[in-house]
């Protein structure tokens, strides 16, 4: 298949780094090779099937790290995936028609790719827990306020689940991107978390006279469409139903912003985004998101290069577009 020369096959470490490429279905490469020797021949170029718009970040023994970007429509929405290499069926392109390279991978990993839960991370932290315990200002009776405070809290995002440790906060939201193959829908709205570290914002400030800092980042779920959260029978067991990744990932971003405090690269701050949680943030055209303070940190599965954005809450929320 794809013998004619004009065609580009890319063996599998060869695959092209760091440029637009295109996601397919196998089941479509024939009527891909057909339209396209058509077109060598002076047919018009006609669309097939369904794409996927991507760019290979690294090519790994047995699997190659993509950025995949479920939705560049309404907002920009940039996800780290990795396409194991027992699916891929072959990589093609053709430059001189300007056919970016395509990678056709198995039906049903791109089925459940499109089937399945991603997830939105986030932990809330209180600012200066130390000091106000030295100074003997957390009583029991604020710690209770401050629980019931954050149970009213939950009952308004029920698809967002809260796990509390008093002082700190981790927070955590499924979403699908769905497609035409299935009956699920894009529910993705990072903008609900800006809300509840809005809210944590003003619920610290009540009760503990603490301020708060959040730090938000998203990605990949290995736990393919289960429950927000899992409760033993026995109550005495917690299960976020994911993996430490996304955890992992937020410490080292909190590491990071540790270091760059301490070492006057950056002054505290009252948010800190993940990169790709940023830029899917549904943001005003005149806010210039591109040019706001950002640091580096060290991601956990990615070896694309990545930073944080820090801002103060007040500043993202004005700059948030309207519900349209």
């Amino acid at each position: 298949m794809f013998d004619d020369e004009k065609f580009d096959k890319y063996e599998y470490k060869n695959i092209p780094l760091n440029r637009d490429c295109y996601l397919v279905d196998e089941k479509y490469a024939a009527e891909y090779e057909s339209m396209y020797i058509g077109v060598f021949q002076g047919q018009d170029w006609k669309p097939i099937g369904y794409v996927s718009f991507i760019a290979v970040r690294a090519v790994h023994e047995k699997s190659i790290e993509l950025s995949w970007y479920p939705n560049t429509y309404d907002r920009f929405h940039e996800m780290c995936i990795f396409l194991p290499k027992s699916k891929i069926n072959q990589c093609i392109g053709c430059w001189q028609w300007e056919w970016k390279p395509t990678i056709f991978v198995e039906s049903n990993w791109l089925n459940d790719l499109h089937a399945k839960a991603f997830s939105v991370f986030g932990i809330v932290d209180a600012v200066g827990v130390r000091k106000a315990i030295q100074d003997e200002l957390l009583s029991r009776e604020k710690l209770l306020e401050l629980r019931f405070k954050i149970d009213h809290l939950s009952s308004k995002y029920l698809d967002i689940s809260f796990i509390s440790f008093a002082d700190s906060i981790l927070i955590k939201s499924n979403w699908t991107v769905g497609s035409v193959h299935n009956d699920l829908s894009y529910t993705y709205r990072p903008e609900a978390f800006i809300e509840v570290a809005q809210q944590f914002q003003i619920i610290f400030r009540e009760t503990l006279g603490l301020d708060c800092y959040t730090i938000l980042t998203q990605g990949y779920n290995e736990y393919y469409d289960d429950d927000l959260l899992h409760i033993s029978e026995t109550k005495n067991h917690i299960s976020l139903n994911s993996l430490g990744v996304p955890f992992a990932q937020l410490l080292s971003i909190e590491k990071s912003v540790r270091e760059a405090i301490k070492n006057g690269i950056h002054p505290p701050s009252e948010l800190y985004l993940d990169q790709t949680f940023y830029h899917s943030l549904h943001l005003r055209h005149d806010y210039n998101k591109n040019n706001r303070p950002k640091a580096a940190y060290k991601p956990i599965m990615s070896e694309k290069p990545a930073h944080y954005f820090y801002a103060d809450l007040q500043t993202i929320v004005n700059n948030l577009k309207g519900e349209e």
